[in-house]
Parts: structure tokens; C-alpha cells; sequence
């Protein structure tokens, strides 16, 4: 089924169209990304709106849409107004979630429909998978593995953190990232003990812990991982810590499936973690949801209940994290199976010295 067909499916009961504005749903609805614009899906038409510094492109690369051109002659209220009426549209769907005050109090002034909130509707079908949009993903993470492969001979004493930041965003370009799916995090020493720290000037020191948490885009697909390795040597503490979140983390592989709750897939890694004496020391959840966005739904977590589907794709990332030490997190990405998961992320675990 196309991703058109599935937001189509949503027009039977309460809405008999859907605005769609946020990059996300567009890039879904057409299966292709343009950065900006506006579509309008319904049973009698689907028009996709932007602007001339996108025309070209949606209109080579746009299918099951027809593209309308926005100018100052045809302004997108305008273009939409005019779509409502002639495909006789009253109720439009929209992703609330998206939408700025400012952005929902023209819409709701201007246009000739009623706006109903229907992100969630819109936003569902995204937690599962396709091949295709698996088959981007493989490849973004192929794209990280081998970025990360290179950024490891290029950790030095006495560089600073901004300077590993940079050495790795080349990395990832120069094997064919497309984008980053986030800023990445490089952190060292003290500062790994901040599960989202940001680079600074601190210069990294023998015998630190070094976290690296990144992902690219490919075809609008997001990658994601984390390795934390140790520059000179590592302690004993260092060593068992790390032994610890490993260990986590291959529980929570071991326990993801289909029909298993997030919550306990979140569990299995939590349980390693508290038995070993750390439990405070992990905050966040194991897992989260990705593809479009780095950031989707379902996750697995503690809040999540609800059994995880065949070929949602969710991280795997649990951590330790003692403040003023250091902290420590390993992350792959994987997809879930009917009866396991296919890890996507390939690069080693096992802690690694440079």
C-alpha cells in the first residue's frame, strides 16, 4: 500500500481531508521531501503546494499529488481555499503538533473548512516500517558504522571536544550523509557523565571516557548510535561500569520481539543495571522510536504498556552515568521481528582503547 493510500484511509469517518505541514507527513504522503510547503490529501484530490525555489523539484519528483505553484499572486491561503472547494472538502484534519499559535490562528481565520486535531491519526502509521523506508534506514546506518570505523584513528590526546565533533561530522559526510538526524553529542571525561551534554573546549585527557551519540539522514531517514571508548587505558571502575551497560543493553536486545511491551523490553535492560548497584544512575528510557524524525513513537520505556509491533524500528541504549566521573552509553538501532530483532548497527561493542 502507498503511504497516499494510507492517509487516504483516514477520510471515512470524521474528517474528509487532511492538512498536512509539517515536513514529516508531506515527505510521508508523497514519498519525497521538500523543504517546504503545503499538501491537502482528499478522496476527490491531493494537491501538494510550495513555492519556486521548490518547484522543479516536487514537480519531477512528487507522485499521486498534482503541485501548484505559490506566489505573491497565489498566495498558499488562496490555493488552499481553492482546493476546498472544488474537492467540496468541510472537515480538514491537521497536525496539531506541528502547527505554531501564530500558523493555526491564520488557518483557522482563513480557510473555508473546519480544523479538526488529528496528529495522531496522521502520525500512526509511521511506527511501522515499510521495506523501502528499511531499507534507507539499513543504509543510514551503514553510513554511521563506517563514519565511525574512520572517527576512531582520528581520537587523539590534547584535542578538544569541538575538534572530535567536527573530525566526525566530516566523517559522516564524506561516507554519504545526507544530513544529520540531530547535533551530534561528543562528549569526554566529566562531561560523558551528561547523557545529552554538548561539545566544549575541554581537551581530552588519557584516561577518559569518550561518548560519541550521532546519526545521518539518507532519503530522509535517520540513523542513530552511541559508542562511548576509552582514550589510553581504562580503570577498573571504568571496565565494570561499561561491562554493566553492555550487558544491559544485550538483555534488552535478548527480551525485544513482537507482542513484547515496551516496558518490558525496557525492563529486562534495567533490571542488569539496578542488580549491579546503578539503578539510580539510569534516568532515561532504553529506547526510542525512529525513522522520519529521530525522535517517533512507539518507545520503549517504562511509560510504554502497550506490546511493540512487527517492524517498528526502536534504539537500544541504556547508560550509567556518575556525575563528576564519567558515564558511559552504547547504542544500536534495531528492528522488530515476530520472533526477535535485527540489529541494524554494526560496529563493535566490546569496549575498545584507543
Amino acid at each position: 500500500m502507498k503511504n497516499i493510500d494510507k492517509y487516504l484511509s483516514l477520510l471515512s469517518g470524521e474528517v474528509d481531508g487532511l492538512l498536512l505541514t509539517s515536513r514529516y507527513s508531506r515527505h510521508y504522503g508523497a514519498e519525497f521531501d521538500i523543504a517546504e510547503g503545503v499538501a491537502i490529501v482528499s478522496r476527490k484530490g491531493c494537491r501538494y503546494f510550495t513555492d519556486s525555489r521548490y518547484i522543479e523539484s516536487a514537480e519531477n519528483g512528487i507522485r499521486g499529488f498534482e503541485v501548484v505553484m505559490v506566489d505573491r499572486e497565489h498566495p498558499y491561503n488562496d490555493l488552499l481555499n481553492r482546493a476546498i472547494a472544488d474537492f467540496g472538502l468541510t472537515n480538514l484534519g491537521y497536525e496539531e503538533n506541528y502547527l505554531t499559535a501564530g500558523e493555526l490562528q491564520n488557518y483557522e481565520k482563513n480557510l473555508n473548512a473546519k480544523l479538526t486535531p488529528y496528529n495522531k491519526e496522521i502520525y500512526g502509521f509511521r511506527g511501522v516500517k515499510e521495506d523501502w523506508e528499511l531499507a534507507r534506514m539499513r543504509r543510514a546506518q551503514e553510513i554511521t558504522d563506517k563514519a565511525f570505523t574512520e572517527v576512531l584513528s582520528r581520537i587523539r590526546t590534547g584535542m578538544t571536544e569541538l575538534e572530535l565533533q567536527a573530525e566526525l561530522i566530516y566523517c559522516l559526510y564524506k561516507n554519504g550523509a545526507q544530513g544529520l538526524s540531530f547535533d551530534p553529542i561528543v562528549v569526554s571525561g566529566p562531561n560523558s557523565s551528561m547523557p545529552h551534554g554538548v561539545a566544549g573546549e575541554r581537551v581530552i585527557q588519557a584516561g577518559d571516557f569518550v561518548t560519541m551519540d550521532f546519526g545521518v539522514l539518507y532519503q530522509g531517514y535517520c540513523s542513530d548510535m552511541t559508542r562511548t571508548v576509552a582514550v589510553g587505558f581504562a580503570t577498573e571502575e571504568m571496565k565494570k561500569v561499561y561491562d554493566t551497560v553492555l550487558k544491559a543493553q544485550l538483555a534488552g536486545i535478548a527480551a525485544t520481539r513482537a507482542g513484547v511491551p515496551g516496558s518490558d523490553i525496557d525492563g529486562a535492560a534495567r533490571k542488569v543495571i539496578e542488580d549491579a548497584g546503578y539503578g539510580k544512575e539510569f534516568g532515561h528510557g532504553y529506547g526510542h522510536s525512529l525513522g522520519l524524525e529521530i525522535h517517533e513513537a512507539p518507545n520503549c520505556n517504562q511509560a510504554n504498556k502497550k506490546p511493540m509491533e512487527s517492524c517498528n524500528v526502536c534504539s537500544a541504549e541504556p547508560g550509567i552515568y556518575l556525575p563528576g566521573k564519567f558515564g558511559v552509553r552504547i547504542e544500536d538501532v534495531v528492528v522488530i521481528r515476530e520472533d526477535g530483532c535485527e540489529v541494524l548497527t554494526k560496529s563493535p561493542k566490546e569496549l575498545i582503547v584507543v
